[in-house]
């Protein structure tokens, strides 16, 4: 492969669930089986957005992120349900133990998905492929659920193998492969690449990892700035970036989509009342205090913005949090606001307690 000698080797392995909340859904409750499932906001009123969506409901082009009334459209007779993002954790935490049996490396990017360093592992296994392949029939066996996983000597690769086969897929590329799978990805798959960024490299006449090949470093790095050095490396398989087991928390928050439009500022407190709420039982539950208290309003429009304040000693009570955050909702308030969600987060923890992973709220929990 080009460039192999500035190529880190590693046994790298990203475990991706199936359709994980629906998937747990279905597996507790005997009537979602074999049905269009839908999990995230219900689409009365002004409506949701969707979590998962089982493989039955996907079918029919229902997607994460999609508003839960677009999703009732695609597919009328599906069955849409709440998430339980306590039951959720739970079986996360079960199957992080299944991970343990075989490495401590193991850097969780959510609920249902993870990367595994391999290279050494606990039970002298040696092959990173028996490896995925005894944790996906673990998960199969002890928590009646299916997972998929990709295998590879990088990180990036990985996880766009665990998405080649799914549900329940094993896709393993090795080191000869990489090259020739790389130019022939399409670069809206590539790490780090959003639809702007997609858009711009296809303006450029770039749709392949071929033709970002063609290209220089200086040449992708004017064109994208930091980043152009990043895909300037992925595009010949080279990701040196190794599993963390121990992330700094970064942030802590919490979040919620409204039924209806708020209008009021006196509608719009008590709901930060209670996210602050949420907010503080996370902090305390990880041992933190922060310093600067940060606001999302999402408009009925999807337009959003965050406000910010940073106070000079830490706090992690409800009632002060939420007065920040009624303070920074007062300045931004017009009006003619219609607001759709309501979003708080404390971040600047200084030296915390602890560390821990990354906590987000809705979409992305572990």
């Amino acid at each position: 492969m080009a460039d192999d000698a500035q190529n880190i080797r590693r046994k790298i392995i990203h475990i991706d669930m199936d359709a994980f909340y629906a998937s747990v859904e279905q597996r507790d409750n005997p009537e979602y089986r074999g049905k269009a499932l839908v999990v995230g906001g219900l689409p009365e009123g002004r409506g949701g957005v969707v979590a998962t969506a089982s493989y039955e409901a996907r079918k029919f082009g229902v997607r994460s992120a999609m508003p839960s009334k677009q999703a009732l459209q695609l597919c009328p007779h599906a069955v849409f349900v709440r998430p339980r993002f306590a039951a959720y954790k739970e079986v996360s935490q079960k199957i992080r133990e299944i991970f343990r049996r075989y490495t401590d490396l193991i850097e969780p990017l959510s609920l249902d998905e993870a990367y595994l360093d391999v290279t050494t592992d606990k039970l002298e296994v040696g092959s990173a492929i028996e490896i995925a392949k005894q944790i996906k029939d673990a998960i199969k066996t002890e928590l009646q659920l299916t997972a998929s996983a990709g295998v590879s000597i990088n990180k990036f690769v990985a996880k766009i193998a665990s998405d080649m086969n799914k549900p329940d897929g094993l896709t393993f590329i090795g080191p000869s492969q990489i090259a020739a799978f790389m130019e022939k990805l399409p670069v809206e798959k590539f790490f780090g690449v959003g639809k702007v960024t997609a858009a711009k490299m296809k303006n450029m006449g770039l749709h392949t990892g071929a033709d970002l090949k063609r290209l220089t470093e200086d040449e992708m790095t004017k064109a994208f700035g930091k980043a152009g050095r990043f895909y300037y490396q992925i595009v010949r398989g080279i990701d040196n970036r190794a599993v963390q087991p121990h992330r700094e928390t970064k942030s802590v928050g919490a979040e919620d989509t409204f039924a209806y439009d708020l209008t009021q500022l006196d509608e719009m407190n008590p709901e930060l009342d209670r996210i602050a709420e949420t907010v503080a039982t996370r902090l305390e539950r990880y041992g933190l205090k922060g310093r600067t208290v940060t606001l999302k309003v999402k408009y009925h429009d999807f337009r959003q913005i965050t406000r910010n304040q940073s106070v000079s000693t830490p706090v992690s009570s409800a009632a002060e949090i939420a007065q920040i955050a009624k303070q920074l909702l007062a300045i931004a308030a017009t009006d003619d606001m219609k607001v759709r969600l309501l979003g708080i987060s404390l971040s600047n923890f200084g030296e915390p307690q602890r560390k821990t992973d990354q906590h987000t709220d809705q979409l992305r929990l572990f």
